[in-house]
């Protein structure tokens, strides 16, 4: 039997589907884990830790193990991309309009002032996970939005697990970034790509099926807003230049084996534009691009299509609602 809760939590929408297990205590464990996300390295709430931290820029403090390992993996991906992802972009956003939580900010237009500069670089950032201390320089600001969703669903897949029995199996969708874990329905997790999260799971477009591991979507065409001067911002920044990045891909979409890196390296595709190919080649990563004029690239041992090669939707307009993949196709239990 298979359970579905949907509902919305740091920003973004939340889809939990648990397969033969406890559900209700399934999702009380996600709600958990995402006010801790929440509350560690939230760039958009004053009392989080990751903002108290910029208090105390230039020196070394200690910080709790969440944030420690939620920067982690943010160098982790940053060394991995050579720079393309890189947590020291905050700043950088907060110039170019993101400066709140998108659900506040979508549908507002602002007056801003743009200048290429690159981003300190996350070279500058000192973490030592041993004596779970940190420092940033006093020029830093921090972001982990390249990362840290799919920590979250990473942890958000283990926990429901654990709560809903270890026979069970997990899927949890933070705003289209997919973690799974325990068992899995026969024929994998269906999954619909789509660049609109509310289209519906029995709609017409590209399905792929993943057995374990987790898939994570970046994406140029939502998560976007106008300035005053009419030019269109989205959110994923070039580090090279602090501002958002030139790409010829509007959506990547990629498979790892956890949520975290799969979210690090779909950024990194459409930060790399054309050099993103042969780098996801390189680390075998299976990834799905969606090219400005609608064209698709499929790489890495990622399937063709069975069926005729279905249409790429058109970009969705600005001030739209925040990237997600269309819910997971209910797969019967085996």
């Amino acid at each position: 039997m298979i359970g579905q809760a949907d509902w919305r939590a740091i920003g973004t929408g939340v889809r939990l589907i648990v397969l033969d297990g406890d559900l209700d205590a399934a999702r009380v464990a996600v709600e958990r884990v995402l006010d801790e996300v929440d509350l560690a390295y939230s760039r958009f709430r004053p009392d989080s830790e990751l903002m108290r931290l910029h208090l105390s820029r230039g020196r070394t403090v200690p910080v709790s193990p969440l944030l420690a390992r939620a920067v982690g993996g943010a160098l982790t991906a940053a060394r991995r991309s050579g720079g393309a992802v890189d947590p020291t972009v905050g700043r950088a956003l907060r110039v170019i309009g993101y400066d709140a939580d998108f659900d506040t900010l979508a549908g507002t237009t602002r007056a801003l002032e743009l200048r290429v500069a690159p981003v300190p670089g996350w070279s500058t950032v000192s973490l030592d996970v041993a004596a779970g201390t940190l420092r940033i320089p006093r020029d830093v600001e921090l972001d982990l939005g390249s990362t840290g969703k799919g920590l979250a669903a990473d942890l958000a897949a283990a926990a429901a697990l654990a709560a809903s029995g270890a026979e069970s199996g997990v899927l949890v969708s933070l705003g289209g970034d997919i973690a799974t874990a325990g068992r899995t329905p026969e024929g994998g997790w269906r999954i619909l790509l789509a660049e609109d999260s509310n289209a519906p799971s029995e709609g017409d477009g590209e399905v792929v099926a993943i057995e374990r591991g987790a898939l994570a979507t970046s994406s140029t065409t939502v998560r976007r807003w106008r300035t005053t001067e009419g030019t269109t911002i989205h959110h994923i920044v070039d580090p090279r230049t602090g501002l958002a990045a030139a790409t010829p891909w509007r959506t990547a979409t990629v498979v790892a084996a956890t949520c975290e890196q799969a979210n690090g390296a779909s950024t990194a595709a459409i930060v790399l534009g054309d050099a993103a190919p042969a780098w996801l080649e390189a680390g075998g990563l299976p990834a799905r691009l969606v090219a400005n004029d609608g064209s698709i690239v499929r790489l890495a041992g990622w399937p063709e299509p069975t069926g005729p090669e279905p249409l790429a939707p058109e970009p969705a307009a600005p001030e739209q609602a925040p990237p997600e993949l269309a819910a997971p196709e209910q797969a019967a239990a085996p």
